[in-house]
Parts: structure tokens; C-alpha cells; sequence
């Protein structure tokens, strides 16, 4: 096939040659951003694949110990459900006010949201220190190091969104909404939703299951 010929049909486009950038260079940080995002939200998803994986093997393996019906509190769960899943609404409204430009209702709904996922986070603690409390920590048995790793990554994630929602707030009220800005703000509502889903899913399979009827 000639160079010319090549060039035709686009499998060679001149100076990229020499950069291996493509035809028009890198793409810009607007797809490029979201992109790497995306990859890490799903390498997340993985990393919490696994620990489902683990702890629905180990459910059983109490070593005499406390079982699920024993430790799980329904009513204090499903508190806990509403604020999460709730505060992923408030949030939803942020982005929304946020791309019309109102500075104060953002600033409303994101703090809704920072407020909510303390309650939470809030509760997860209570839940946690009861159990310790109980004699049933993560080194009692299989299961409940299963337990703790999988409720407990949950957690930290949640405590690690609020701080991303604190920096976010600081930098809206200083710097308003810019490109960056919003793009940081959208990434994390991303991150908050998936937090969501996360927790149904421990919500249906360790706390809804672990206390159906045997």
C-alpha cells in the first residue's frame, strides 16, 4: 500500500506519526477525566464484589458464636437506609441547582447531604461499638470479620465522601461554578449514587436475609 494511498483512507495522519498522540492529540479533561473516573468507580465495584463474595461464604462460620438473627437490628438498618439513600437525592438536587447557577440552594443541598451521610455514619458506629460491646467483634469468628470488612469498607468510603463533599462545598463558595468545578461536583455525585447502590445491596443480602425466618 503507498503512503499516499494511506493517507486516503486515514491510517496515517502526518505529524501524529511523530507524537503517537492520534490525529488530533490527547483528548481533552473533560472526557478524559470522567473517563478515569468511571474506571475507578468500577474497579470499586469489583473490590466490593469481592467482599460480598467472602462474607456469603463465611455467613455460616460462627464458631459457636453469635449468628445474624442475633446481632442484626432491622429498625436501626433501615434508618439508616433512609438517610443514605435520601442524602443521594438531596445530593441529585445539588447537581441540579448547581448547573442553573444558584450558589445558595447548592450550598443547602449539599450540606442536607454532608448531614444525612453523618447520621449514617453515625449509626454504622453505634451499630459497630454495640456488637464489640457484645463480645462480637471481627476476631470472634469468620463471619463476623466478613461482616466488619464488608459493612466497615462501606463506611469508610462514606466517611471519605464527606470529606471529598466538605472540599467541595469550600471550593463552590470560593470559586464558584466553573468548568472544574462542576466536573469535581458530578464526579462525586457519581461517587455518592454508587455508595448508594453498594448499600442496598449489603442492605438486601446481609441485614435482609440474615434476618428472613430460618
Amino acid at each position: 500500500m503507498s503512503g499516499q494511498h494511506a493517507a486516503t483512507i486515514g491510517l496515517t495522519h502526518g505529524a501524529s506519526q511523530d507524537t503517537g498522540l492520534g490525529h488530533r492529540g490527547p483528548e481533552s479533561k473533560s472526557i478524559v477525566v470522567p473517563y478515569g473516573f468511571w474506571l475507578f468507580v468500577l474497579s470499586d465495584m469489583i473490590l466490593f464484589s469481592t467482599l460480598f463474595a467472602t462474607y456469603a461464604s463465611l455467613v455460616n462460620a460462627t464458631d459457636g458464636g453469635p449468628t445474624t438473627h442475633e446481632l442484626y437490628d432491622r429498625t436501626l438498618v433501615a434508618v439508616e437506609t433512609m438517610a443514605l439513600l435520601f442524602s443521594s437525592f438531596t445530593c441529585g438536587l445539588a447537581v441540579i441547582v448547581a448547573k442553573r447557577g444558584n450558589m445558595l440552594w447548592t450550598q443547602i443541598w449539599l450540606a442536607v447531604t454532608g448531614f444525612l451521610g453523618l447520621i449514617f455514619l453515625g449509626l454504622e458506629l453505634y451499630e459497630f461499638a454495640h456488637m464489640i460491646g457484645e463480645g462480637a467483634g471481627p476476631q470472634r469468628s469468620a463471619f463476623l470479620s466478613s461482616f466488619f470488612t464488608l459493612v466497615g469498607t462501606h463506611g469508610l468510603h462514606v466517611f471519605a465522601g464527606l470529606l471529598w463533599l466538605g472540599t467541595t462545598m469550600a471550593q463552590i463558595f470560593a470559586k464558584g461554578f466553573r468548568e472544574h468545578i462542576m466536573r469535581r461536583l458530578l464526579c462525586f455525585s457519581i461517587f455518592w449514587h454508587a455508595l448508594d447502590i453498594v448499600w442496598v445491596a449489603i442492605f438486601t443480602i446481609v441485614y435482609l436475609i440474615g434476618t428472613l425466618p430460618a
